[in-house]
């Protein structure tokens, strides 16, 4: 039986996020932007989890677990004329109805969500209550603004208290160290948010737009990074971290197998993510040159590929230990061999 998770997109960046995901989770499981299958899919019943992040609908097109969150209408409003307007249910997403947005300002979003928690917590138990067996959450977020922060802070302590024996799980943007941002109080909005972060979820994916602009120049080769180009980074990290729940294993089938074997303790629960190989859009060139499984490894572990920036670890990185790693290599590959590389 599939173990189900509900997704939470909140704020701006949240939701242009959360969108990317859903766009790579319909390509890899075959459903089309309307949510209905497509002859691939329907002729290869069986190998997939479909479930754990969506579920069928009367007319029997799925539809995305997962809630739209915003405290501005600019966005998701973006999202209900997109290609995907007809994928996500419309009594998941939701805007404030002043629609000024929190300002940049955590003790605006935190006090915005206070004020809207029964609307909120009310889509989010419609959505437990239609799953079989739910397992937990996942959050996508940035904690440098006001809507993503504050509201997101309030959320993560609303789903400990109704919530408590669930796993909650977030996607974490940072914010980039190398610029001076317009917003004076980002410090302030990271701090507390943080918090939270340490009190209130289970498992906490850092991606730093420091690293992830990094990787996009280096990497893919772009000049000048926008937001599109990082968000695509951090839908394939997402992706590819819920492959073993989407695609059945002989290990790491749910969320409580992979936040067990990378969380030693439980406020020791920040992970860092590696990406490889990545593709080159540059002048319109999308090749990615043969790899072998241990090549894969030896580079995931790469500080060049870890999406996360830190000067230590940069300086101090042959000396450097991890405490624990989870390999996840998709594609035409022998467990064997992997289980081999291992050893090696």
């Amino acid at each position: 039986m599939p173990r189900e998770i509900i997704t939470l997109q909140v704020g701006q960046c949240g939701n242009q996020i959360g969108t990317e995901f859903w766009s790579k989770l319909c390509s890899e499981h075959g459903i089309s932007k309307s949510g209905s299958f497509n002859e691939v899919a329907e002729s290869s019943p069986g190998i997939d989890r479909k479930d754990v992040f969506f579920y069928q609908a009367d007319d029997n097109h799925y539809i995305p677990r997962a809630l739209l969150l915003d405290l501005e209408p600019r966005v998701i409003n973006g999202i209900k004329n997109s290609d995907h307007k007809r994928l996500f249910n419309n009594e998941n997403m939701y805007v404030s109805q002043q629609g000024g947005g929190a300002g940049n300002n955590w003790a605006s979003g935190y006090s915005q969500g206070a004020s809207v928690e029964n609307e909120i917590m009310d889509m989010i138990d419609r959505e437990a209550d239609g799953s079989d067996s739910l397992e937990g959450f996942v959050m996508c977020h940035s904690i440098a603004g006001g809507t993503g922060s504050g509201l997101g802070s309030y959320i993560l302590e609303a789903l400990g208290d109704r919530y408590g024996k669930k796993l909650v799980q977030t996607y974490s943007i940072f914010p980039n160290q190398n610029e001076i941002s317009d917003v004076v109080v980002q410090p302030y909005n990271s701090l507390l948010t943080l918090k939270r972060l340490i009190l209130n979820s289970d498992s906490v994916v850092v991606l730093d737009n420091t690293a992830l602009n990094r990787i996009a120049e280096e990497k893919m080769k772009i000049d000048n990074p926008t937001f599109s180009h990082t968000n695509s980074l951090v839908s394939s990290v997402m992706a590819a971290s819920t492959t073993t729940l989407r695609y059945p294993g002989y290990m790491n089938n749910d969320l409580v197998s992979l936040v067990a074997s990378l969380v030693p303790t439980p406020r020791c629960h920040f992970l860092m993510t590696g990406y490889t190989p990545l593709s080159s859009y540059a002048h319109g060139l999308n090749a990615t040159r043969k790899t072998t499984v241990l090549d894969v490894m030896r580079r995931l572990l790469q500080a060049k590929n870890i999406m996360v920036s830190s000067n230590i670890r940069e300086q101090e990185f042959e000396e450097s230990k991890y405490i624990s790693i989870l390999n996840v290599i998709q594609g035409n590959v022998d467990a064997f061999q992997v289980m081999l590389e291992n050893y090696l």
